[in-house]
């Protein structure tokens, strides 16, 4: 796990306790950073909104993100933040890894870019749970992949290097899955 700098965390979506269990794997208690989340307005609302809001967790609109959300997000990772981004877009319960959105690779690459000395990573999670669909006291697996150094992927144009950092995301993401011990079907 990354000792310092700015981090996306960049978890598969399985549940709607991943905030939680991410948190749990990688927040204060174990690395000692606060962490941010970016999530979608319509899981903003009720208790959950605000048992989100309370975990570090802002809202975005993916019909229509706004220029702001990515110059926040870039703004919370050249202070040094730790940001939370399910790059799957949504919840998806099976054993597979759904094409990724282009987020995480622009806003680490513009992190970078405005940035040059910035050591940001992105940090890979798998997550998973038995049964697929938890309840209370269903078992839940969490594997932490390595960091992915930005810096390797800006040799070329922001467009042909975001789809680079995306694709080794995604493959890093299903490595982590098909090494879980759980076997969904």
């Amino acid at each position: 796990m990354p000792k310092q700098g700015p981090v996306i965390i960049a978890p598969t979506h399985r549940s709607r306790w991943d905030a939680l269990l991410v948190s749990l794997a990688v927040g204060r208690g174990v690395s000692g950073r606060d962490l941010r989340f970016m999530v979608t307005a319509t899981e903003m609302t009720g208790i959950q909104g605000w048992f989100i809001r309370h975990l570090g967790g802002f809202p975005i609109d993916l019909k229509h993100p706004e220029f702001t959300i990515l110059a926040h997000s870039v703004a919370l990772l050249k202070e040094g933040e730790w940001l939370v981004i399910f790059p799957e877009g949504g919840i998806f319960r099976d054993n597979k890894v759904h094409p990724l959105k282009r987020g995480v690779g622009r806003i680490a690459l513009e992190v970078l870019a405005q940035q040059p000395d910035s050591s940001i990573q992105i940090l890979p999670i798998g997550l998973q749970y038995d049964p697929s669909c938890p309840t209370w006291g269903s078992q839940a697996k969490i594997e932490i992949g390595k960091p992915l150094a930005v810096s390797d992927y800006e040799a070329t144009s922001m467009k042909s290097s975001s789809e680079a950092l995306t694709l080794t995301l995604q493959q890093c993401l299903q490595a982590l899955i098909d090494k879980s011990l759980f076997k969904i079907s």
